[in-house]
């Protein structure tokens, strides 16, 4: 029962916070109903385009929540499941949910621009050129995270028996009678043509979107079946090279096409995939020990495990699940222009920030009914995970519907590798987007020309295709690292953008005279925490080269080592011209 009391503790809690702190925040700020949103005034059919709340809200929810609310808690569970979940609820009310609302609120009061701009109208355009670097640094590490985890979920290792009995080549084509993976390929592949035809259906045809959602909702289950008995195989360098493909396409092309309809249809992945797992949870509760299955993740474990002490490890790991910097650049980024009335800004990107959090409380769970498979404890009581978190969670929901040789098992662990797979393309969509409208910015001459207005080296680099290439190539490359030696450089880059966003949004309420003293508190925990972080790796691996460690010279150590020591040097800089706006601010 133990499963069951955490989840409904984690909803009561997050239902709570909504209702009461969202709406509190709402009457602060002064959200408008009658004021025009930036996709109503500006309209362009490419990039403003308003959409209806339920096709935002699937944007929005499915871009911010990727593979990091299940990565991120699963790892961090070395500490024990108390830890975790009180950072997830606790973070998720009054840190994510903070910066994700008021990034999107304040975006809406400056014609949708992105934080950048919203720096620059409160500290200057130093400082906003200098906040673009440091994002375009950070989703650098999305698109490797990312690139690395659907990889993952595609790849073919090698063939099943029955596979070669039958002929087929496992490295390369279609295969019948697929495994978990090439099922999952399949599946996305399908996937991405299918919201190509709901796009046309609802914004050329003038399909209603009622009907449209119900051909998508049944299209979704034909093409399950289809992948159930047909898949794709391909090793992993063709995988990595067709996804980065894929995302260059997808971030050029206008919204209506891909992005809006993909993402309002894997939200349903989405709804789906927690709606079985807390129906598994609560089966596990009351037929558990029947099938021999329970939660079996000890309350705490101790200050210091494998991943590093507590603070600042725990709330470097849990990133999504609690609080992220990556949300503000989507709520500011591609959300602020399709909102069409502020009302909807609560339930969009407040309500999901808390959604993103039980889902985060669900990895945990997750983990919690196999964590005899995927935790191990050393003979210094020093506790480690090992394996893939997304394996972790299909394999715990999985478990809790029935035996591991069942074939209900089989179906419910492709589906939700198929969920985590489809949330980290839809992340990857959104921040390859982002990142070509920020790369762009830095090479034009403010509000005076487009890239094609630019002359000379400066219209080569603000092209939108070639700040695509760039990006998509580059994160690519870091892709083909493991996931290990990315993730924890992502998560403290991921949360420092968020205490950077938290402090612009600061910055900016109080310039406009409203109350900001709300995030006086997160804003520093977030900075002190990741800069922490980002100190202690650049020490780990300036002293390993030193000391001339095995590996030590090994290319992925270089870049996480100039990874950390720019985001160190530009967040410093940062923080201390936000610290001078607030000084001004508080003499005059």
């Amino acid at each position: 029962m133990t499963a069951l009391f955490i989840i409904l503790g984690a909803i009561a809690l997050l239902f709570a916070g909504y209702v009461f702190y969202g709406s509190w925040l709402a009457k602060q700020w002064g959200i408008d109903p009658s004021r025009k949103t930036p996709a109503v005034e500006k309209q362009d059919g490419v990039d403003y385009v308003t959409a209806k709340p339920a096709v935002l809200m699937g944007h929005h929810f499915s871009s911010i929540a990727g593979a990091g609310p299940i990565n991120g808690p699963i790892q961090a569970a070395v500490f024990g499941w108390v830890p975790v979940f009180l950072w997830c609820v606790i973070g998720g009310i009054f840190f994510g949910g903070l910066q994700d609302y008021g990034s999107l609120f304040a975006s809406l009061r400056n014609d949708g621009k992105s934080v950048g701009e919203i720096i620059k109208s409160s500290m200057g355009k130093t400082a906003k050129k200098l906040f673009i670097l440091f994002a375009l640094l950070v989703l650098i590490l999305v698109i490797a995270s990312f690139v690395n985890v659907v990889a993952a979920t595609f790849l073919t290792v090698a063939p099943t028996a029955q596979q070669i009995a039958e002929g087929a080549k496992a490295q390369f084509g279609f295969v019948l009678n697929p495994n978990g993976n090439q099922t999952t390929a399949m599946i996305s592949f399908c996937f991405i043509i299918l919201a190509v035809l709901y796009g046309i259906l609802t914004n050329r045809l003038g399909i209603r979107n009622r009907y449209a959602t119900i051909f998508g909702l049944a299209a979704i289950v034909g093409i399950v079946i289809l992948g159930l008995n047909v898949g794709i195989a391909l090793n992993r360098v063709t995988w990595i090279c067709l996804i980065g493909a894929y995302i260059a396409i997808a971030s050029l092309i206008p919204v209506w096409i891909m992005l809006q309809p993909r993402d309002y249809l894997s939200s349903y992945l989405l709804y789906a995939m927690m709606f079985i797992a807390v129906l598994g949870i609560v089966i596990a509760a009351f037929t558990g020990n029947a099938r021999e299955i329970s939660f079996d993740l000890p309350a705490f474990t101790g200050w210091k495990q494998s991943i590093g002490t507590m603070f600042p490890a725990l709330f470097i790991t849990v990133a999504c699940g609690a609080c992220s910097g990556f949300h503000s650049l989507i709520a500011t980024g591609t959300t602020s222009k399709q909102l069409d009335n502020e009302r909807n800004a609560k339930r969009i990107a407040y309500g999901s920030m808390l959604i993103e959090s039980a889902l985060g409380v669900i990895s945990l769970i997750a983990l919690g009914f196999v964590s005899k498979k995927f935790l191990s404890v050393d003979a210094n009581g020093i506790w480690h995970f090992a394996g893939s978190p997304a394996t972790a969670f299909g394999n715990g929901i999985a478990i809790m519907f029935g035996s591991a040789d069942s074939k209900i098992y089989g179906i419910i662990t492709a589906l939700l590798t198929l969920a985590v797979s489809v949330f980290a393309l839809t992340s990857l969509d959104s921040a390859t987007r982002l990142s070509r409208f920020m790369f762009s910015e830095l090479f034009l001459v403010e509000g005076e020309e487009t890239w094609k207005d630019a002359k000379g080296v400066r219209k080569v680099l603000a092209n939108p295709m070639f700040g695509t290439c760039f990006m998509v190539v580059i994160g690519c490359i870091l892709g083909g690292l493991k996931l290990s030696a990315i993730w924890a450089l992502f998560g403290s880059a991921n949360q420092l953008l968020a205490g950077l966003a938290l402090m612009a949004v600061a910055a900016w309420l109080g310039q406009i005279g409203k109350n900001n003293k709300m995030f006086i508190i997160p804003t520093v925990f977030m900075l002190g925490a990741t800069l922490t972080q980002l100190v202690i790796t650049v020490v780990k691996k300036i002293t390993a080269m030193v000391s001339a460690a095995p590996n030590a010279f090994f290319w992925g150590n270089w870049f996480q080592l100039f990874f950390a020591l720019a985001m160190t040097v530009l967040a410093v800089i940062l923080v201390i011209e936000g610290l001078k706006t607030f000084a001004n601010k508080n003499t005059k």
